[in-house]
């Protein structure tokens, strides 16, 4: 049986999480030797699905389109992929807010155990997580018809964009639930890239001092490097970043190519989020500091000197 792939979008393109979902699809489809399907369920969301069918690895995209899909309640996409679920070995989400709003619905409904936040696919049937903040990871194996599985993006490659010609099919959106409803959306518009798919970020810690440093201190440093801006929780706490910069157990799970770590000391819910990064660099005066165990280079001295000095020598 094909897999399927819940696509979490915009209505023009794609999220960066989704082709890593298109990707951990992939893996389990070398086991399966099965196509792999992708739903797009939105409201005039024809260029998702159209983005979706360019995919490489991509089988069929159904293309769920209606107005009480409009703004993914998760009652309702919930709702249209019941009525295809059981054509499926396998339903993956991306272990994002929004897969994460919609997966425990579809395997309550289909009465099956859900697989949260998989980094590895042993088998078809295997999959691994991690546990105890990614200090262990578990192995776990499902015999329900149906796996209901969220991918953790940073675990999969991303699926390559371009290279795929699968047709779109449209598929009938099942009529509004009516237990919720839309209110409004604030969207924060960034001038930097997004943490969760930036190739280079720049965070900071309560080392900082205030949010006056981290704007001061890390911004320069974040220009140059084209990155975007994080904080760990105790930063954020304190009032130093905004929410959506926070980056750990209990916030935003990345994997960058490179990791810029400035008056961090490495809490293990700041390391679950960060230290599948490709490169980790840690400024920190405390050389016992707990971040430079998982450090590939690290500066031991005062922060307010070494990144200024940092920031002059990438503009020699």
């Amino acid at each position: 049986m094909p897999v399927l792939v819940i696509a979490e979008h915009d209505g023009a393109s794609l999220k960066a999480a989704t082709l890593n979902t298109i990707g951990a699809a992939a893996v389990i489809a070398t086991f399966t030797n099965q196509p792999i399907h992708v739903l797009v369920a939105g409201y005039g969301a024809l260029a998702a699905a159209e983005a979706a069918g360019r995919v490489a690895g991509v089988g069929k995209v159904l293309l769920a389109d209606a107005a009480q899909l409009a703004d993914g309640l998760a009652e309702n996409v919930e709702a249209t992929v019941l009525n295809i679920a059981m054509d499926y070995s396998h339903i993956l989400l991306p272990a994002t807010a929004y897969g994460k709003n919609i997966a425990p619905r579809i395997a309550a409904r289909l009465d099956v155990a859900q697989i949260s936040d998989i980094i590895s696919v042993v088998a078809p049937d295997t999959f691994e997580r991690p546990i105890y903040a990614g200090n262990a990871v578990a192995r776990v194996q499902s015999n329900d018809p149906v796996k209901v599985v969220t991918v953790r993006a940073t675990g999969f490659d991303l699926a390559a964009s371009v290279g795929g010609s699968a047709s779109v099919e449209e598929i009938e959106a099942t009529v509004d639930a009516g237990l919720s409803q839309f209110v409004s959306r604030e969207v924060t518009k960034l001038d930097r890239p997004e943490l969760t798919s930036a190739a280079v970020i720049v965070s900071g810690g309560r080392g900082l001092g205030s949010g006056e440093n981290y704007k001061a201190v890390l911004e320069p440093l974040a220009d140059r490097l084209g990155a975007a801006m994080g904080a760990s929780r105790a930063a954020v706490d304190a009032g130093y970043a905004p929410n959506d910069s926070q980056v750990g157990q209990t916030g935003k799970i990345v994997a960058p190519e490179l990791y810029v770590a400035v008056g961090i000391s490495g809490a293990i819910q700041h390391l679950a989020g960060m230290k599948d990064s490709k490169v980790i660099v840690a400024i920190n005066k405390d050389a016992e500091a707990p971040i430079f165990s998982v450090a590939d280079y690290g500066l031991v001295g005062d922060l307010f000197d070494c990144v200024p000095s940092l920031v002059r020598e990438l503009n020699a």
